[in-house]
């Protein structure tokens, strides 16, 4: 590796003599170009951002100028130049650079603005293939790389957030610290970096190469928090570019800053209710520590609340409401009545709105529609010295994927049923057992380290706030691998079963089944949760 020049230390203070400005993102660029210009600094341009500061009456100099070569290539060679690399890269203090300058004509830079093509917004419009690559920008990424190295001069650049506190140290001391320039470079790079892995993960896409060599992730800080999981834990939130919609894209109307836990809880609420599409009727899911307490449809919203909370009303207290169509002020007076966290919504009308007002710190979140279940994207989780990535569970089941194992088919009714509880099962925490009839959970067992467990307490909860199983569907996420689970579904009251299958005990099963008189189908499809 090359070893490190004997270089001077670079000074606190430098002053801007020149800045180099190109950007595609022109928000605030004339006010900028101005505010620079009247203190004496040279403005050099490129293209449109040259001929916007020219428009504004402001003195500017083409590129073109300083290197004596035209744009040329349709743009893509215009900065790509040692004049321009030499001022940016030149350290001031080092004799043999400053030789180097002075012998070839190269002139200082001393603040680079640089924002870059709108590769990531691009993809995200649909552009086609030749479309994405001609914005993949080559240029920019070079200047704001060798700008963020030679930070010890430079001052780097990459939005207007950056250019800002640029020209309020200009205001303030007439010239930028090195701390201030240390902190540009350190967040250039991370854009920089956020660029490439946009590229990266586009092209990875473009191949269908689902476990490409290398993989970056880039998100944008959302938000810090005042801690994580538990207090003494740092946390923040990121949010990827063009995100899913969701709790990343959701506008909080009113309450308290999210915290890490509301944002995992409310992201958990609101995946799990994009399930039901708002055109099939209302529905609400109440979650509380990222599991379901009560999931439920209803002819208005307000039913579909109520009867959720039916579900277990103890667990709900503190939880998070999620709802699938707009927030009316019938359903928000309900939601108000118990203590709730959060709740997440499509939209709210105006009155509902009002009600949420007299509780200042309940959080509303409204989220302008509900994300595709089948949208394709991944997930991610750490492990200690790396992270799994697998692509985003989009199973779903019509009636024709159900494969009756029983001498007795389900009734129409059961087969609805069981679809339901299927789909709620699919967002408990592993191992996971649902009861559910006529569009409501009446009991979730989540977590267990036994599926027998997670039958038995699902009972239990379903008892204890007085809900009768008789006639229930029962929905395990994963195979019964023994018959006692089962077992202990029947003896619950439930008369249909739906599971993956596939257990080497699958016979024993389907026998005990048939012996209690149980319809059960197989979906060959298993939906963990861990």
């Amino acid at each position: 590796m090359p070893a490190a020049p004997d270089f001077p230390p670079a000074p606190d203070k430098i002053q801007i003599r020149r800045a180099l400005i190109s950007v595609s993102d022109k928000t605030g660029l004339v006010e900028a170009a101005r505010t620079l210009a009247d203190m004496g600094v040279e403005l050099v341009s490129t293209g449109g951002t040259r001929k916007a500061i020219a428009d504004a009456g402001l003195a500017v100099k083409d590129i073109s100028e300083l290197t004596g070569f035209p744009e040329m290539m349709d743009g893509r060679v215009k900065t790509l130049h040692p004049i321009v690399h030499g001022g940016l890269l030149g350290v001031r203090d080092a004799p043999e650079h400053k030789a180097a300058m002075d012998a070839h004509g190269i002139g200082a830079i001393d603040l680079v603005y640089v924002n870059l093509y709108p590769f990531e917004s691009t993809v995200a419009s649909g552009a086609d293939y030749e479309t994405a690559v001609e914005n993949i920008d080559i240029g920019g990424p070079a200047m704001i790389r060798s700008a963020a190295k030679n930070h010890g001069y430079v001052a780097v650049c990459t939005e207007p957030a950056d250019l800002q506190e640029v020209l309020d140290a200009l205001k303030a001391a007439g010239a930028t610290s090195f701390e201030l320039r240390k902190r540009l470079a350190a967040r250039a790079y991370a854009r920089t970096a956020a660029y490439d892995a946009a590229i990266s993960g586009w092209f990875a896409a473009q191949l269908g190469d689902d476990a490409p060599r290398r993989m970056s992730i880039a998100g944008e800080l959302a938000q810090t928090m005042r801690y994580g999981e538990n207090p003494h834990q740092k946390a923040a939130f990121y949010r990827f570019p063009n995100p899913r919609t969701g709790v990343a894209t959701a506008r909080q109307l009113q309450g308290k800053e999210l915290s890490y836990n509301n944002i995992n809880d409310t992201d958990a609420a609101f995946e799990l209710i994009a399930e039901f599409a708002p055109e099939a009727g209302p529905a609400c899911a109440i979650i509380k520590h990222a599991n379901p307490c009560g999931v439920a449809t209803g002819a208005s919203l307000k039913e579909a609340y109520e009867r959720a909370l039916a579900c277990d009303p103890t667990s709900a207290f503190g939880g998070i409401v999620a709802l699938n169509s707009k927030l009316d002020a019938a359903t928000a007076e309900q939601v108000l009545e118990v203590f709730t966290e959060v709740v997440i919504a499509p939209d709210a009308d105006e009155d509902a709105v009002a009600l949420f007002r007299k509780k200042k710190n309940v959080r509303l979140l409204v989220t302008g529609g509900l994300p595709d279940p089948l949208q394709p994207g991944v997930t991610f989780k750490s492990v200690s010295g790396g992270f799994l990535v697998q692509s985003r569970d989009d199973a779903r089941l019509a009636p024709a994927d159900l494969k009756v194992v029983t001498k007795r088919a389900p009734t129409d009714a059961e087969v609805r049923d069981m679809l339901f509880a299927f789909t709620v099962a699919k967002h408990v925490k592993s191992n996971a057992i649902v009861y559910a009839k006529a569009g409501q959970t009446l009991g979730v067992g989540a977590g267990q380290m036994n599926r027998k467990d997670s039958a038995r307490i699902a009972a239990l909860r379903a008892a204890d706030f007085g809900l009768d199983l008789t006639g229930s569907a029962c929905a395990s996420e994963a195979f019964f691998p023994f018959a006692d689970g089962l077992i202990q579904a029947a003896d619950a009251g439930c008369t249909a079963v739906i599971q993956p299958g596939g257990s080497v005990r699958d016979e024993e099963v389907i026998a005990a089944a048939d012996e209690r008189g149980l319809a059960m189908v197989f979906t060959g499809v298993r939906v963990f949760r861990h």
